[in-house]
Parts: C-alpha cells; structure tokens; sequence
C-alpha cells in the first residue's frame, strides 16, 4: 500500500469513527427533537436528495479538474455540516447541518476513482474493499462509543466529539498527493459514457437492488427501540455489530470477483430482513446487523463492477452515476418505509426481504457477465 492509499485509508477510519458516532443513533435524535416516522422519513429522504443532486456533477468535475480537490472539499465540508449540526438547537437548524452534510457524499465518486487510480499493483476491487473495511473499523468503534456517551451525557453531545474526527479526517487527506489516471486498456470501450451499453443495463439493476436492501435500514433503530425497548447503548453495540459484518464482509467475500460477491450480498441482506422479522432477542439482533453487512459490500462490489466496462478517464463520471443511483434509492427508501412504518412496523422488513429476492433474480439473469463483453 502506498502513502497516499495509506493516508486515505487512515482518513476514512477517522471519518468511520465520527459518522459512527451519529449515525445510528439519527432517527432517534431527530425523533428527540420533535420529528414523527414519517418527517423522520422525508428529512432523511432529503438527505438523500442532497447526495443524488451532487453525484453526476461530481464525477464529471472529478474526470475534468482531477480526484484530489473535489475531495478536499467534500473533507471540509462535512467537517463544516457536523459543526452546525452538533450547535444546532432545534429540528430547523439541524436538518439545515443534515442537508449539507448530505452534500458530501459528493466525494464518493472521486474517492473512489481516486482509489482505484492510487491502487499501484493492487486490483479495483481488493484497494475498494481495503478502503472500505478501514472506514468501517471506524464504524465500529463509533456507535459503541456514541451509545455510551449518549447514554451518559445526551445525543446532542455525541455531534460535538463527532465533529473533531472529522477534523481530523480532513486534516489527513490534505496531504494526499496528485495521481495520474490510468492508460485506456484494451478491452475498454471507446465510445461516450452515453452509449455504454453494458453500463446502462448496470445502472437500473443496482437501483432496484440498493432501493430494496436499504429499504428497512433508516426506521430500523426506532423499531428496535419502540417495539424491543432496546437502550442506546444496546444500540450502539449492534451498530457496532454491523460495522463489523461490513468490516468481515469486505475483507473476506470483498476478495472474489466482484460479480460473485456482489451476488452473494443478496441472500446476506435477506437474513437480514428474516431475522428482524421473526425474532424479538437481542442476539438475533445482534446477528442480523452483522450480516447487513451484505448491502454495503453490493455497494462496493458495484464500483468494482462498473469500473470493468468503462474507460480509465471516464470512471468518475461513470462511479457519479453509480452513487446517483444509490442516492435516489436512499430519496425515495425512506419516506416511503416511514408510512409503512406507521401502518406496521414490522411490515417493513418483509417489503425489503421480497424487493431484494426479486432484485437478486433479475440480477442474476440480467448483469453483464464479465469485463471482456464488448459494446457495438
């Protein structure tokens, strides 16, 4: 690995660490400052309108201007967006720091395409999962920690302490350096993005998928604290529980083909939404959100995926598209699991269960099958 691989990977631990401490725990603040299931939805529905609208821009920028400075500024900018929301005292001002926040998954396509430049002798998909097990080392120190400071001192606390890793995160990707963009291979298409065959058959495949899979995920904590009577603290441990699904996950099934191990995700979120469903004690609980582990590596395996059937200078805009697709599913997800919410709570969790079996058919069936089909 090198120096600057290195420096991402150490940033995105400490970005792990600081957006572990909250982000679990979001619905139940939001619900604390006055919000129902359903505005809990919508707002964080909104979130994911901020991440879809800054995507494809994003990843233009990212193949025009170069990775790099996209990715300092989506660094300070959520170091600015924790700021505002740990100072913020009402559901106003907080869904204000939300927004922003939302805003910075705008560094997912350079950061990626950053990644897979910088990656040196290393494959796409071993230098994507390395990166991502690192973020969710983070992650699960960050909920074990935010449970027991919330449940010491108060939710609002856990924004300010999460706000300095993100300083830190940012201070540390200041000293990435520049890197040159891979040479064009062979088997790379030479047509625009546009009239990319394959990679648009990809696109609506991945979002019927990412819809279906994070269908559930945003009410889950308010269903496990509502309906179980779960602590934060409680919480926070299973939080930390899927960090490290993530974390097994990427280092393990991460390692095959990046089809066979996007593949593979489906039945892993399936026993997800199972488990949830059907059983009421925590170390069911405990076991679903480690296997949840599966929607993050279907994330990280669709870049891999996407990187195989477009050009070198063409892979941030292409990754843009990508995390556009995962940000309308994460717009539309949660308003509408919020009024199934309200109808029935556990309903949820069967709609993603036969979302994501029907999602992994179509998928199987219809994913182009490897990085050597050629577009015409």
């Amino acid at each position: 690995m090198n120096l600057n691989l290195k420096l991402v990977t150490i940033s995105l631990f400490a970005w792990g660490l600081g957006e572990g401490m909250f982000l679990l725990f979001q619905p139940l603040y939001l619900k604390e400052l006055g919000a129902d299931p359903v505005l809990i939805g919508g707002i964080l529905g909104g979130m994911g309108v901020a991440l879809a609208l800054a995507q494809i821009p994003s990843g233009y920028l990212a193949d025009r201007i170069g990775t790099r400075p996209l990715m300092w500024g989506s660094w300070l900018l959520a170091s600015f967006a924790a700021w505002i929301m740990a100072l913020a005292n009402d559901l106003s001002m907080f869904t204000v720091g939300l927004l922003i926040y939302g805003l910075t998954g705008s560094v997912l396509a350079p950061m990626n395409a950053y990644i897979t430049s910088a990656r040196g002798e290393w494959s796409a998909e071993k230098a994507l999962s390395v990166t991502s097990a690192a973020f969710h080392f983070g992650m699960v120190l960050g909920p074990l920690l935010g449970g027991f400071l919330g449940q010491q001192f108060s939710l609002k606390f856990l924004y300010t302490i999460a706000a300095i890793f993100f300083v830190v995160s940012s201070t540390l990707v200041l000293f990435i350096k520049k890197v040159e963009i891979e040479p064009t291979l062979e088997h790379e298409p030479a047509s625009s993005i546009f009239h990319n065959k394959l990679f648009m058959r990809i696109l609506p495949l991945s979002f019927i998928a990412l819809f279906f899979m994070f269908f559930a995920q945003p009410l889950t904590p308010v269903f496990l604290e509502e309906v179980h009577q779960l602590g934060l603290q409680e919480i926070g441990y299973l939080g930390a529980i899927g960090s490290i699904g993530n974390v097994v996950l990427a280092l393990s099934i991460g390692q095959l083909k990046a089809k066979t191990a996007y593949l593979i995700s489906f039945p892993l979120v399936i026993i997800f939404g199972l488990l949830m469903a059907k059983f009421n004690h925590f170390i069911w609980f405990a076991a679903a959100y480690f296997f949840l582990g599966g929607y993050r590596l279907a994330r990280t395996m669709l870049l891999a995926i996407t990187r195989q059937f477009v050009k070198a200078k063409e892979t941030g805009i292409a990754f843009g598209f990508m995390e556009t697709t995962n940000g309308v599913a994460t717009i539309l997800a949660p308003p509408l699991s919020g009024l199934v919410y309200q109808y029935n709570p556990s309903l949820i969790f069967w709609i993603a269960i036969f979302g994501v079996l029907l999602s992994g058919i179509i998928n199987v069936v219809l994913l182009p099958k490897s990085q050597t089909e050629v577009i015409t």
